[in-house]
């Protein structure tokens, strides 16, 4: 008996123990982001084409279903706060807010990934005398936290020898600490696409990026409310196989221009920023919305190292946080199973391994 039959088993006796629970009117689906244009949309990302192209509104338009975008202004702490509350049922999230979050006991699960490798980048003025991140102590850095931002300025800050405690922090969101620092009212700020942006327009100059290091690079997810799963467990699979359509699409090579222009028309950044951002690593891997051994010893390094600088109290099992289960399935119904290449803990392409091979296994 293989693996990929248990599993199906499994998923299937679920699926009918909740057969007749009445389906929901509207499926709650947070941004942990402001979201630009009117309506708001999502920027980058396989999420992005999934939202512009309505795949989830697709998917449940026969069963009367409304897909509500909830943006949030106040990022992943606001999101948070939303599922604590039961006002989401799914929502994007970074690495820190998605730890926080569990950690003080919200019920919650990530069933794809969703921004992988995302770059952090720390900048100061084009004038300024910080030329490196030693540069920073004693300087006013402006940040948003509880973030995905906090967690990567804090991995900066160690690998450089120094902690929050060196540094002035001033907590803004991204728009907040944009006018402050074109102000001149803070002498650094550390956050992602949106200083990429300042940079090309000549309005900010990068000390720092994350590049290709791993440890440094933050990690986003799509999480769903347990409670939710747990009742509607067939939603669950079938937001996850629309989710999947949107990042087979975004992930197609052929698709790459147009990808771009999607981004692009949001009016959040010009295309050369977003070309600047996804250099140098196909959009192929860039978009994979899979877990693998990467995605999982990314999510065990962020809990380890938010411990580490005591942004959460206490730490929690990652392989009971993951749940695979919705992707194997969702994997295995539309034949993606050897479409995105897993990565090894490291990082690198596993070479023979498939996708359709049962449960990842944690390293």
């Amino acid at each position: 008996m293989t693996r990929s039959f248990l599993l199906f088993a499994l998923l299937a006796l679920l699926l009918a123990g909740f057969a007749l629970a009445d389906n929901p009117k509207v499926i709650h689906f947070g941004i942990a982001s402001a979201g630009f244009g009117t309506p708001p949309r999502v920027n980058t990302g396989w999420l992005a084409v999934a939202q512009q192209g309505h795949y989830l509104e697709q998917e449940f338009q026969k069963d009367g279903i409304r897909i509500d975008w909830v943006f949030f202004k106040g990022q992943g702490p606001a999101v948070n706060e939303a599922l604590a509350n039961n006002q989401l049922d799914f929502s994007s999230l970074g690495d820190l807010p998605s730890v926080i979050g569990r950690s003080v006991g919200l019920d919650t699960r990530l069933i794809l990934v969703n921004g992988r490798g995302s770059q952090g980048y720390v900048a100061t003025r084009p004038d300024s005398p910080i030329k490196r991140v030693e540069d920073l102590r004693g300087k006013r850095i402006a940040f948003n936290k509880g973030t995905a931002s906090q967690l990567f300025l804090d991995r900066v800050l160690a690998a450089h020898g120094m902690t929050e405690a060196d540094i002035k922090g001033v907590n803004m969101t991204p728009s907040a600490y944009t006018a402050a620092f074109l102000a001149g009212e803070v002498d650094a700020i550390a956050g992602s696409l949106d200083i990429l942006g300042l940079q090309q327009r000549q309005l900010a100059r990068v000390i720092y990026n994350s590049g290709d290091d791993a440890r440094i690079t933050a990690a986003g997810h799509i999480v769903v409310r347990q409670k939710f799963a747990a009742q509607y467990p067939e939603l669950t699979q079938r937001v996850v196989k629309a989710l999947l359509k949107a990042a087979l699409w975004a992930s197609d090579p052929q698709n790459s221009n147009a990808v771009y222009a999607l981004w692009t028309q949001t009016g959040y950044q010009p295309e050369s920023v977003y070309r600047a951002e996804y250099a140098g690593v196909p959009l192929a891997e860039r978009l994979s919305p899979v877990f693998d051994e990467y995605a999982i010893a990314r999510d065990k390094q962020a809990v380890q190292d938010s411990l580490r600088f005591k942004l959460v109290r206490s730490g929690f099992d990652v392989n009971q946080w993951v749940d695979q289960r919705y992707q194997q399935a969702a994997l295995k119904e539309l034949k993606l199973e050897h479409h995105w290449r897993p990565l090894d803990a490291n990082g690198k392409l596993v070479a023979g391994r498939r996708l359709d091979e049962g449960q990842i296994p944690h390293p």
